[in-house]
């Protein structure tokens, strides 16, 4: 079976870009060494931009129903309230974060690709690809031994942490072990007088500590353990989560019916580049963050989301596809960097065990998360609504002066609105005011432009936004000529060109 792209990997970022490829109608493969789906738990958030992005594919509603919602972050220190951020109050149409374990996220991801008529090809594992700067040519070792040739356009390897897709081509990367070891535990736990829909992190002199409600009478706990000589952190028993929770939680809490123990060394990395040729990394493969920061299942799968718009718009031929292409390691890796190196301070500052550091950082931090902007800073980029693509070259310029959203940052979703992105093709919107220009700027690129304006937030000016819902370019009203200027910058062919 041929297929434009192969997908290596069917975690959460691998599933992702095989639907969003399968849904603009791209002939794609999935293949999973694993035979069976991972059964444990393992990354639990789902955050507001994230939900945003599966909305537009039509499947953010099956993912809130089987989630349960938290509302708001505590962080405890002395035995006091430091600081409490609020996510009700995030600009989206899902303020909050969604606990749901992995593995029934990868089931949802999963029946949603099986819907385009794309299986996971399991037990099929990638033993050997060339990329002779057309096609990657494939070798597949599939589930009864036997050998396949694959020739494809593009290949995306999201094949985890241990990425034989990353090794293969020798990716450079930075990657850092930590000096702690960290235990998580996913257990009943009783005696815990708190809201269900609220998170605590506790900064205790011994250590982190952290519970976050999973579903009913059932949480996550996860602690560092301070440093030890193996080289493998050990599964901890459950009478050592429970010594955890004595000594750093609030009294007459009591574990049990351990779901998932686990022992863990963090390990952070960002390759140097996230493509060679029409070999692209994404997720695990490309970025390690630290579990506790819960954000790595969430940047894996906005990695596949930016990839897959835009390999499906270079099939078409309508603009420039190697400079679509081009720009995704642009997009992706200075993001990465960006949440890597705010978990990494996050997880030092929790961590940190010199008694007058902590007094002092246990002020700061409340002196700080007592004001109402850092609060909602905090809730901004934990949601990862915050994040955008400024500096990268499928935006345009900004002069600082347009409201709502300015180029590279997402527009803000309309509660009820069509989801821009959403349907078969990867299309622009274009948010504006009616007139003559406006209307001739969307027959002139009806290849890439969905065919009705969307009314603009601000009368002032107008907004052309990319399929994945980030603003490519902003004008003031009446001065059309800067879309004009943005698509020639794609390498867009105008409609007649392309009859």
């Amino acid at each position: 079976m041929g297929a434009d792209v192969l997908v290596v990997g069917a975690g959460p970022a691998g599933l992702t870009a095989a639907a969003e490829l399968a849904r603009y109608g791209v002939a794609v493969r999935i293949i999973e060494k694993n035979r069976q789906r991972g059964a444990h738990s393992r990354a639990l958030f789902l955050w507001s931009r994230t939900l945003e992005l599966l909305d537009r594919a039509g499947i953010g509603g099956q993912f809130v129903a089987a989630g349960h919602q938290v509302r708001a972050a505590n962080i405890i220190a002395e035995q006091k309230l430091i600081g409490r951020i609020d996510f009700s109050n995030i600009a989206s149409p899902h303020p909050y974060a969604l606990m749901l374990p992995q593995a029934q996220t990868e089931a949802l991801l999963e029946a949603h690709l099986n819907s385009f008529g794309v299986q996971v090809e399991r037990g099929a594992k990638l033993d050997f690809f060339l990329d002779d700067g057309g096609t990657v040519k494939s070798v597949i070792v599939c589930a009864g031994g036997k050998r396949e040739t694959l020739e494809t356009r593009w290949m995306i390897g999201c094949d985890g942490a241990r990425s034989t897709v990353r090794d293969e081509l020798e990716f450079s990367d930075q990657t850092q072990t930590g000096s702690h070891d960290w235990v998580l535990a996913d257990v009943a736990l009783s005696g815990f007088d708190a809201p269900a829909d609220e998170l605590f992190s506790y900064w205790h002199e011994d250590g982190f500590l952290a519970i976050f409600p999973i579903a009913e009478g059932k949480y996550r706990i996860i602690a560092d353990t301070g440093t030890s000589e193996s080289a493998n952190p050990a599964e901890p028993s459950l009478l050592a989560v429970q010594n955890l929770l004595d000594e750093r939680g609030p009294a007459r809490l009591v574990a049990s019916e351990p779901i998932w123990l686990a022992g863990f060394r963090v390990r952070e990395r960002n390759v140097g580049q996230y493509r060679r040729g029409g070999v692209f990394l994404a997720g695990d493969a490309a970025h390690l963050h630290n579990p506790a920061g819960a954000q790595g299942m969430n940047m894996g799968m906005h990695d596949a989301f930016d990839l897959a718009w835009k390999m499906a718009l270079a099939l078409t031929g309508a603009c420039d596809g190697e400079a679509l292409l081009e720009s995704y390691d642009a997009e992706r890796r200075p993001v990465a960097d960006h949440v890597i190196g705010n978990v990494h301070r996050l997880t030092a500052l929790s961590t940190m065990k010199n008694a007058a550091a902590q007094r002092a950082r246990n002020l700061l931090g409340g002196f700080l998360l007592g004001l109402a902007p850092a609060r909602r800073a905090a809730a901004a980029e934990a949601s990862e609504i915050a994040l955008a693509y400024r500096n990268s070259p499928m935006i345009g310029p900004d002069d600082g002066s347009f409201p709502i959203a300015t180029p590279g940052e997402r527009m803000p979703p309309v509660k009820g609105q069509v989801p821009v992105g959403a349907g078969e093709r990867p299309r622009f919107a274009l948010f504006a005011e009616a007139n003559e220009a406006t209307t001739r700027f969307l027959q002139d690129f009806a290849e890439l432009l969905e065919p009705e304006l969307r009314p603009a937030p601000a009368a002032s000016c107008m907004w052309l936004v990319r399929p994945d819902g980030y603003v490519a370019a902003v004008g003031l009203t009446g001065d059309i000529r800067v879309f004009y200027r943005y698509f020639e910058k794609l390498g867009a062919k105008e409609e007649a060109a392309l009859l």
